[in-house]
């Protein structure tokens, strides 16, 4: 959990440093979105599993889901 939500804010830093074509960056967006979902995923698996109490398990859902909002936007936008 810990390697897939420290790769989001990594991989969009690392695509905007390397964004010599829109195509690039976006390659770089779509990874970051990739790695939301992964930690979106093990956040209901560690609620189902009992480790989360259900207000914990929805803020850090909607956090999650916001931040993948966020990057779609970035993503559909970015020229």
């Amino acid at each position: 959990m810990r390697r897939a939500a420290t790769s989001i804010p990594l991989n969009i830093a690392e695509g905007y440093g390397r964004k010599s074509t829109a195509a690039d960056f976006k390659a770089f967006l779509r990874i970051a979105l990739g790695s939301c979902n992964e930690v979106m995923v093990l956040i209901e698996m560690i609620k189902d599993l009992g480790y989360l109490e259900n207000d914990v398990f929805q803020e850090l859902s909607e956090t999650y889901d916001h931040i993948a909002r966020q990057i779609y936007r970035l993503l559909d936008n970015w020229k």
